[in-house]
């Protein structure tokens, strides 16, 4: 096997691993694991299983690999797998690269073979009695919630048309899946589809609507009453890329769309509210307001003044990634004539992969989650804080590892069934830059900067990447 490129994004805790691996009985080496705390933390992200010959690299062209934490009855087990997919396979098959790990370059031209190109690299989430790896270009890939063995692509309904987001949201009242879809109608399309799964898997709406540009929207958010699909000018334009030009660059003359329509209406009731050009890989949560009979809806995201990791048209250097987003809530008046919004600043601590108690998703919530970076940034750093934000008094408190140590998306997981929103533990894999190794830590939400309850030794290094969720057990 080729010796990948020598690139910030393939050194470090960004170069792939290469190895499956599963221990069944880790150490715990700091604290103890709490004893209502039962389940599996399942984390996703881009693991390129071969290199290439081509110079170029994008970290997120990598194929998926999921990790997998248990814990039970205070003790831990660790096991990760790639995610078996299509692709995959036809590179394990051939002991080549098929598809580039970038963006720019077309996939091998195999005869009698369409390979996809999917990753299933961004996301794992637990829906329908099933476990399921995303990306967003694709169908979900079912594994099974054990082994992390690919069981396949799952189909999601008869009538579902094109690929699904890495980002769907849950209704925690209905236990519905939200989801949408870009470039619904197959590449080039500027068609968007918006669907709902009910809590058994069984999708109950599939509609499709027009779309103000071909957009790279990775995230969209959901009120009890209201979606949100924002559009920013991070555009897709194949015409572009026939021409020579980038596939997909930061065109700010496009300006911000953010299309909100009533759950219960009909697709082309879409409103369009417009605004200045910016970006937002991730976002909080959004809530409905009725007061004084007008109806509001209130989102709060992590504001980039435009994409990370992507050229822009104009040459401009994009921002750093591991820098951060501001945190910031927009409004939008559903009775008002204005088709703008206003913006408040919420936070002066940038930063990314937010999360919130999903018990409140959709609603009025008072606590978010994220993780932050102090410092100068250098080549191969991540975020090194995690960060409990109180969203209405503007106080935070923080959890820091410590020098050459740098944290992952925390996830929140209740104190119990009954439990106040945001009262239980932050779950994250830190990775441990001097011993070349990752840990899996048990931060109390009473007070993360007290620092671990529990810190869990890990047998490898977990690379840097995207999304995970908690899968608690009785």
């Amino acid at each position: 096997m080729k010796p990948f490129l020598k690139d910030p994004m393939l050194t470090g805790n960004y170069a792939p691993i290469t190895a499956e691996s599963h221990a069944p009985d880790l150490v715990v080496v700091e604290g103890e694991l709490p004893e209502g705390l039962t389940g599996t933390l399942y984390r996703n992200g881009p693991n390129a299983m071969l290199s290439g010959d081509t110079q170029k690299f994008h970290w997120f062209a990598g194929e998926g690999m999921v990790h997998a934490v248990h814990v039970e009855d205070g003790r831990a087990s660790y096991r990760n797998r790639w995610v078996n997919t299509p692709r995959y396979q036809a590179q394990r098959r051939l002991g080549r690269r098929v598809v580039p790990l970038n963006f720019d370059d077309p996939a091998e031209e195999l005869p009698g073979e369409n390979i996809p190109v999917g990753t299933s690299n961004t996301h794992v989430i637990w829906h329908g009695d099933r476990l399921l790896s995303l990306d967003e270009i694709s169908l979900p890939v079912e594994l099974t919630p054990d082994t992390l063995e690919t069981i396949g692509a799952w189909d999601i309904g008869d009538d579902y048309q094109g690929p699904m987001t890495a980002h769907p949201r849950f209704d925690p009242n209905t236990g519905e899946m939200l989801a949408f879809g870009c470039q619904s109608e197959g590449p080039g399309s500027t068609r968007i589809s918006y669907s709902v799964v009910d809590a058994a898997g069984k999708l109950t709406r599939h509609d499709h609507f027009e779309g103000p540009y071909i957009s790279l929207m990775h995230d969209f958010i959901t009120t009890d009453e209201h979606v949100i699909f924002p559009f920013f000018p991070a555009t897709i334009d194949p015409l572009r890329a026939q021409k020579g030009g980038l596939a997909l660059a930061f065109d700010p003359a496009q300006g911000t769309h953010i299309g909100i329509m009533r759950r219960d209406a009909s697709a082309d009731t879409v409103r369009w509210f417009t605004g200045e050009a910016c970006y937002a890989y991730h976002h909080v949560n959004a809530y409905t307001v009725h007061e004084n009979g007008r109806t509001k809806v209130v989102a709060e995201t992590m504001k980039f003044p435009r994409i990370p990791l992507f050229p822009s048209l104009d040459g401009s250097t994009p921002p750093n990634f591991v820098d951060g987003g501001q945190l910031v809530r927009w409004t939008f008046d559903l009775d008002g004539t204005s088709n703008t919004y206003t913006e408040e600043v919420l936070n002066d601590l940038p930063g990314e992969f937010p999360r919130l108690d999903d018990r409140v998703m959709g609603r009025r919530h008072r606590h978010a989650f994220y993780a932050a970076h102090h410092g100068t940034v250098a080549a191969g750093d991540s975020f090194n804080s995690v960060v409990h934000a109180d969203m209405v008094t503007g106080d935070r408190r923080e959890y820091l590892p410590g020098p050459g140590r740098f944290v992952m998306e925390p996830v929140f997981v209740e104190r119990g069934t009954d439990a106040p929103e945001g009262d239980g533990w932050l779950l994250t894999i830190v990775y441990d830059s001097a011993r070349n190794l990752s840990d899996f830590v048990v931060l109390d939400t009473d007070d993360i900067s007290a620092g671990p309850v529990a810190r869990v030794e890990l047998p490898t290094r977990v690379p840097y990447g995207f999304h995970g969720g908690w899968r608690g057990m009785k």
